[in-house]
């Protein structure tokens, strides 16, 4: 549609500047978003105090180790003390082998208290998706709301269960270690703190570049997953308009921009990483050449030497695995961003905290009885965009009496979804009011309001399940009996039952393993079951075959008994019932009545009314 295309191309353009001001806006490694992280952990805190705990008392232990095998090799086996060795050895091997021992378990801790931070993120993701109104979902790209849930999630289990407690490990092992070089010998031990800038700035020359490309792959990632689930979801366009090869093409190209950033990625880290490296060997070099020049010169000891050898190795051997965990810091941070980003957006509107329930007014037996239980719709001086400055509709005016059928005609993009769009509270007006029961829809809750509302559309999603759980969920404890009784009223049950496994039949993944038409008697049931006071049919019957839609007459007559509803309609059988017919054109009401009088008028209607015989004629 016109509309739609308009709305898409802004929705797109608004979509594209918030992300690049988001993106702007990104600092590596925020403490912020650090400690949100970490506050998810909140239902296992026993389990990560005992894992910090753990991860601390290993970092003490490593340079325990190290520099008890130094004063093995500088004591009994320099001195040749083999009573000694024997003792010295086992009780090495026995720390060792606690050290190692307690390995097992802080994996443990930590792959449990990822699990549940990202069980617990994914939930808050879904929970935000619920809740968001339908402009959220035309400005953001299915593709990009999985991405979230998959691989930037994923990005924070890796910063959570591996990232955070090696660095504690590895940064805890060059603490100790350079308190037990200072103890040992404090000349020795300036001259690896005179090295600390050295190490610094090329840290700080590598982090920016790291970040940058860490967020420009994350992006491109991203644009794959969003045109892959578009291209899946479009499949048969792309067959039909045989745009394989074209598609293909573009795909290739992202896939070429993000192994690109990848690439780009992978030399930096593979230039910090060995760089990393060559540093610690320098200047281990330059301890050996002091250090031996004080031995030589009877200012140190050999014994002294030994160990400080050995801990000097130990203190620069996790300089290059902290540069890695960086690396992998820097896309955990990109994914919390993003992750946090997409929980924090504040819906375009929310109910007032004053908004009301509905009140439903229907008697006890509903549409069975001959009483009206619809609702009283008011739309006064109605105006409304999906772009601001640019209005679709324009000072729409009507009041439907409960029980009225309301026709809506007009051409493509001329506003007749957006009425029903608004009517629905999916979206606000830009202007004017939606009454209710003499209530302001912007005062009613959302969710009374769609308990007491049914609606059928032209494309009808069912979920994955059985034809029983799709018709049921209007009405999520009804019975067998109260289902195949809907089904029965809508003349409809034998169609149903007639299908391979009748209601226990899977329907496929969107309904693919029933007909169009089948699909649709579902969706009409499931309405029906939901017993709502207002009916919605947006093109409901466009996809029915003539034979079908004949049974369905009757079973629209069951449908919309005492019941308020407002049809999109291209079809004569849906139009020529209704208590009022407004013509749109542009977003205005040129024309409205009943059937016969807008057909004496030989307007705009009457143009339409032709145009539809002919299509049902041919």
């Amino acid at each position: 549609m016109k509309e739609t295309a308009v709305k898409d191309k802004n929705i797109t353009v608004v979509e594209k500047t918030r992300e690049e001001q988001a993106e702007a806006q990104f600092r590596p490694l925020q403490w912020g978003l650090i400690r949100r992280l970490f506050s998810y952990t909140g239902p296992v805190k026993t389990k990560l105090r005992v894992l910090i705990g753990l991860t601390l008392l290993r970092a003490m232990l490593l340079p325990a180790l190290i520099f008890l095998s130094s004063r093995i090799i500088s004591g009994p086996i320099a001195n040749g003390d083999l009573e000694a060795l024997p003792l010295v050895v086992t009780g090495f091997a026995l720390l060792a082998l606690f050290t190692e021992g307690m390995m097992r378990w802080r994996q443990k801790f930590a792959l449990e208290i990822g699990e549940v931070v990202v069980n617990r993120l994914r939930h808050d993701i879904f929970a935000k998706m619920l809740v968001q109104p339908m402009s959220f979902f035309h400005r953001v790209k299915l593709g990009r709301i999985i991405s979230r849930v998959t691989s930037d999630v994923e990005a924070l289990r890796v910063g959570i269960q591996n990232v955070f407690f090696v660095s504690l490990v590895q940064g805890g092992q060059m603490v100790v270690t350079a308190v037990v070089m200072a103890l040992l010998d404090f000349k020795l031990f300036l001259v690896v703190l005179a090295m600390a800038p050295v190490l610094y700035m090329i840290n700080r020359h590598f982090r920016m570049k790291l970040s940058k490309l860490t967020r420009a792959t994350h992006e491109s990632f991203s644009r794959v997953t969003a045109t892959l689930a578009e291209s899946v979801t479009g499949i048969r366009v792309t067959q039909g308009f045989v745009r394989q090869e074209t598609n293909a093409g573009f795909f290739r190209n992202l896939l070429s921009d993000h192994s690109r950033y990848n690439l780009a990625l992978a030399r930096t880290s593979g230039v910090l990483t060995p760089l990393l490296e060559l540093n610690s060997q320098f200047f281990v070099a330059i301890l050996l050449m002091f250090g031996g020049w004080r031995t030589l010169h009877g200012d140190m000891s050999m014994q002294s030497l030994i160990q400080f050898f050995f801990l000097s190795n130990f203190f620069f051997a996790p300089v290059a695995t902290l540069g890695n965990q960086y690396n992998a810091a820097l896309m955990s941070m990109a994914g919390a961003e993003r992750v946090f980003n997409m929980i924090d957006a504040k819906p375009d509107w929310e109910d007032k905290l004053t908004a009301i329930d509905l009140p439903n007014t229907r008697r006890t037996g509903g549409a069975s009885e001959d009483a009206e239980v619809g609702a009283r719709v008011e739309l006064r001086n109605l105006s409304f965009g999906y772009v601001p400055g640019k209005k679709i509709l324009h000072d729409v005016n009507l009041v439907v009496e409960p029980g009225q059928a309301i026709a809506l005609v007009g051409h493509t993009g001329s506003g007749k979804s957006s009425i029903i769009n608004l009517i629905s509270k999916f979206y606000l007006p830009t202007d004017g009011e939606v009454l209710i029961d003499g209530h302001e829809i912007r005062d009613i809750r959302s969710l009374s309001l769609h308990r007491q509302l049914g609606m059928v559309q032209q494309q009808n999603f069912l979920f994955a399940g059985t034809v029983f759980d799709n018709i049921r969920m209007s009405k999520p404890d009804a019975t067998e009996d109260e289902v195949r009784e809907a089904a029965r009223q809508l003349d409809c049950l034998d169609i149903l039952e007639d299908l391979p496994k009748g209601l226990s039949t899977d329907v496929g993944e969107k309904g693919a393993a029933l007909s169009v038409g089948q699909r649709q008697l579902v969706c009409f049931t499931r309405a029906l079951l939901a017993d709502p006071r207002i009916v919605i049919l947006d093109e409901a019957t466009s996809s029915i075959d003539a034979l079908t839609e004949a049974r369905l007459q009757k079973a629209l007559s069951v449908l919309l008994r005492g019941r308020t509803s407002f049809s999109v309609a291209h079809r004569l059988s849906t139009i020529c019932d209704a208590d009022q017919v407004l013509v749109l054109d542009q977003g205005r009401v040129v024309e409205r009545g009943i059937h016969d009088e807008l057909l004496a008028l030989g307007g705009q209607y009457a143009e339409l009314y032709q145009q539809f015989t002919q299509v049902d004629e041919d």
